[in-house]
């Protein structure tokens, strides 16, 4: 296995020789869309393959920034990730897809505890995704405390997503990390027809998944209903989990004026915490859970978990006032109840939250000038309550604190996007942002009240690109981004309100160019930035593991960005009908430019939490005897762990693959089996570091080599 291992890691070279022979061999016809389109799904959600890497970008309509532009004419760091491309992996996370996208992170401190990182965000999040917004078919899946549950969402609500990298506050609002637009399968393009399916998962450390749902309707009214249970024993001690996720979505009216749609969701989940280890027990016992530490038990003694129960229903409504006037409006209700018992101390919170977004946009046409403008805002209101108790060995105990949040977050947006000749485009985007939060401490007395305030903060992103040929966009941006804490940042599991946290501001300079290079056989994405971040907010950890956040003064992020996708070979007659082939990577250069924490000085030092380089590359296959596959590899450099650069975590490589294939069964019905397994090189890695840990607790061990299999039922009516 080490010499195995040994000759994996010179596979970067290999693969660029690979391509460097490939983009010399002859053109060949335009690559056919595989699969009867009635029959062929590859993921858990049964959409069709017919979504190819040409059509991701040349024909896939992005909706990032209300443009309804194709990918292809995007000027902006958009990445997009297809049903095609979520199928590549095992079908209960999308964790690997997402980390093929340069400049993402997505990490799992523990099963069920997802991290998202988009270019440094995750410096602020010691779990859920903080300073990224989420949004789910147009609902803000982001609470107004700006904390976003993303494993509310079971891997089959996941149809498509459209990631914008770096600030997004010019149409959605407070931060600086990007945002993530996630399409359900109903609302994706590419669906099957009519259809319901039953779908059972086996793999490794227990892991079950039982799946099943129906799509029917025709394109003017279809409805889709999904539920998902998921559990596993866990990779480490004390990493049980168990989920349970129901959706039902409908189109209600779809006509030539008007559509509206409406989204039901419900979650119950429960995962274990097993907590991070010092770099001697992760050496002697990966697999091992936090042990004891002076006055605090283990986390199997605490019990330490969480337990998880989430609603969320929506509206959304598009009106064509006229032929060149149309409205965008959602409106949308959402409840959290989270319990999570630590080391530390026992937490309930409660997070009702409501809110809306409007968006009208005007088209004007002109002889030599096209031009579209939009106007809108979005709000949201949020009731919390945090209570704090004493962790009796898993039971509440004694009241610690006691508090109310109320929490209100607005924004207005205007934006003006204009079609000049000679292929030259100019979009120019503005918001103002309010947010005021007020915390009130009913225990212990005296009763305090603190508020915090954010008034008309100004967001502003330009953009100007231009086709220098019919298939290659260039464009350059700039855009700021404001991020003010979030509700779990002022007032942290230490139960301390942190009054003095101020919000991060930063201004993002980018240029970038996408295109297709040889008759949709090459096509490429690349972009590269310099974003200047002012009070950067980066977390700490005390002796029980509980966190805090401080300003960590400015920091100066740097990077480039590169995505390739390439058609290999192509026939209508052979035994292999498509190969294509794809990579990805990134080099991340983020340093704080001036920080002093006491009486130590970290100007210049990496920002930990990020990897500064980053690679993945995939082959896909699809042959003429029903059976396809998808052979996927990752690779990431070491990651600083503290702000002092004195710990690492250890680079690894990643190999995963996946077969799948499929028989009729009559004219309706139809049997799919799917078999893969992740991580073959075994290798030993912790994902989702505790950044900043007392008692340099920082690392997680990820799963080690797993296996697993699934088999599908869809009957088609």
């Amino acid at each position: 296995m080490k010499q195995f291992k040994d000759v994996w890691r010179k596979l970067p070279y290999a693969w660029c020789s690979l391509w460097a022979v490939l983009l010399f061999q002859p053109s060949f016809s335009q690559v056919r869309q595989s699969g009867d389109p009635n029959l062929r799904d590859t993921t858990a959600t049964f959409q069709n393959d017919t979504t190819l890497w040409k059509n991701t970008l040349s024909e896939v309509t992005i909706t990032a920034f209300e443009q309804q532009k194709k990918l292809s004419d995007q000027p902006a760091p958009i990445a997009y990730i297809s049903g095609t491309a979520l199928g590549r992996y095992d079908d209960t996370r999308p964790l690997s897809a997402l980390n093929a996208v340069p400049g993402v992170r997505m990490e799992e401190r523990s099963p069920l505890s997802y991290r998202l990182n988009i270019r440094g965000s995750s410096l602020r999040a010691p779990f859920g995704v903080r300073n990224v917004k989420v949004y789910y078919n147009g609902i803000p899946l982001t609470d107004p405390g700006g904390n976003t549950y993303l494993n509310q969402l079971s891997f089959d609500d996941f149809g498509s997503m459209e990631v914008i990298k770096g600030p997004a506050s010019s149409l959605y609002g407070a931060g600086t990390g990007g945002a993530v637009l996630i399409h359900s399968p109903l609302f994706s393009s590419g669906q099957a027809r009519n259809h319901a399916y039953l779908s059972w998962e086996s793999g490794s450390f227990g892991l079950q998944k039982i799946s099943a749902g129906t799509q029917w309707g025709s394109d003017e009214r279809a409805s889709a209903v999904r539920y998902t249970h998921l559990e596993s024993d866990g990779y480490r001690d004390h990493t049980a989990m168990r989920s349970d996720v129901a959706s039902f979505d409908t189109k209600l009216i779809h006509d030539d004026k008007q559509e509206l749609d409406a989204f039901f969701h419900y979650t119950d989940l429960f995962y274990e915490t097993p907590g991070a280890l010092t770099l001697s027990q992760y050496q002697q016992n990966p697999k091992a859970a936090r042990q004891a530490s002076g006055i605090f038990p283990s986390s199997q003694d605490a019990k330490a978990a969480v337990y998880q129960k989430a609603f969320f229903m929506g509206i959304r409504h598009t009106y064509q006032i006229t032929s060149d006037f149309e409205n965008n409006t959602v409106v949308y209700g959402s409840y959290t109840d989270f319990i999570n018992p630590t080391v530390r101390n026992y937490e309930y919170r409660k997070e009702p939250h409501f809110g809306g977004r409007t968006v009208f946009q005007y088209h004007l046409s002109g002889e030599q000038i096209q031009s579209r403008f939009w106007f809108g805002g979005e709000v949201q209101q949020g009731y919390f309550s945090v209570k704090d108790m004493q962790n009796d060995l898993g039971h509440p105990d004694t009241l610690q604190t006691d508090d109310r949040v109320n929490d209100f977050v607005a924004l207005v947006f205007a934006q003006a996007d204009f079609s000049l000749p000679h292929g030259w485009d100019f979009t120019a985007g503005l918001s103002m942002n309010h947010e005021r939060l007020q915390f009130t401490r009913l225990y212990p007395a005296p009763v305090k009240v603190f508020t915090k305030k954010y008034h008309n903060v100004l967001s502003p992103r330009v953009t100007l690109s231009k086709k220098v040929t019919p298939n290659i966009l260039v464009y350059a941006n700039v855009s700021k981004g404001f991020s003010p804490p979030s509700v779990s940042e002022i007032l942290p599991s230490t139960t301390v309100l942190n009054t003095a946290l101020q919000a991060e501001q930063g201004i993002n300079y980018e240029i970038g160019s996408r295109g297709d290079l040889s008759k949709h056989r090459l096509t490429y994405d690349f972009s590269a930035f310099i974003f200047n971040l002012t009070q950067s907010i980066s977390i700490r950890r005390d002796s029980s593991g509980a966190d805090y956040f401080v300003n960590a003064g400015g920091a100066l992020q740097k990077g480039v960005e590169l995505a390739l996708h390439y058609g290999i070979y192509h026939s209508t007659h052979g035994f292999f009908s498509d190969v294509r082939s794809w990579a990805s990577g990134g080099y991340l250069d983020f340093r704080y430019r001036d920080f002093l924490s006491e009486d130590k000085d970290y100007s210049g030092k990496k920002i930990p939490g990020t990897a500064p380089f980053t690679l993945a590359a995939g082959l896909d296959v699809n042959t003429r005897i029903r059976l396809d596959g998808h052979v996927t590899w990752q690779r990431t450099s070491e990651i600083a762990l503290n702000d002092a650069n004195t710990a690492y975590g250890s680079p690894y490589n990643l190999l995963g693959v996946k077969f799948s294939w499929y028989t009729p069964l009559g004219r309706k019905l139809r049997f799919t089996l799917s078999a893969g397994g992740d991580n073959l090189l075994d290798e030993t890695y912790s994902l989702g570091n505790d950044i900043n840990a007392v008692g340099d607790r920082f690392y997680n061990v990820a799963p080690g080599r797993n296996f697993y299999a699934e088999g599908r039922l869809a009957f088609y009516f």
